[in-house]
């Protein structure tokens, strides 16, 4: 089932992250795959990584949620796995059609735990700066 009827609405999901009118409890893990493909959309995964991370630390600061929370790693985690998806799907895909499908195949937030242990995920290091994988390469997939 499609969660996008059009663009506007893909639109209005980025507009209230980024100006952080939409409720911390509201943004929910498919918002964030849905900001993810708008940034990779016009950015390469380098540009797309500081976009987010910016946008995210302004999303927390401004609800007051404490920064330690931001983890690094998972941001890039994310952001590769949707920059993944984005690949394999067909170059004339519309931007609902491609949030939609990143949207179908990625909509457990718990995939990450494919990637990496708790323990690596939880650490202050992951926390603060990309480490690579310690259970399996999302390259591989």
């Amino acid at each position: 089932m499609a969660v996008y009827q059009n663009e506007a609405q893909i639109a209005d999901v980025v507009q209230g992250f980024e100006s952080c009118t939409t409720d911390k409890g509201a943004f929910k893990h498919q918002d964030h795959l849905t900001v993810a493909v708008w940034y990779l959309q016009d950015s390469n995964i380098q540009e797309a990584t500081a976009r987010l991370r910016t946008a995210l630390l302004r999303f927390v600061d401004h609800h007051q949620v404490d920064r330690a929370k931001y983890n690094e790693t998972i941001t890039v985690l994310w952001l590769e796995l949707v920059a993944g998806q984005l690949e394999k799907l067909p170059q004339s895909f519309s931007l609902v059609e491609k949030c939609n499908s990143v949207i179908e195949s990625l909509n457990d937030s718990g995939l990450a735990l494919k990637y990496y242990s708790s323990e690596l995920l939880a650490s202050n290091e992951a926390r603060a700066s990309f480490i690579p994988p310690d259970l399996k390469s999302w390259s591989s997939d």
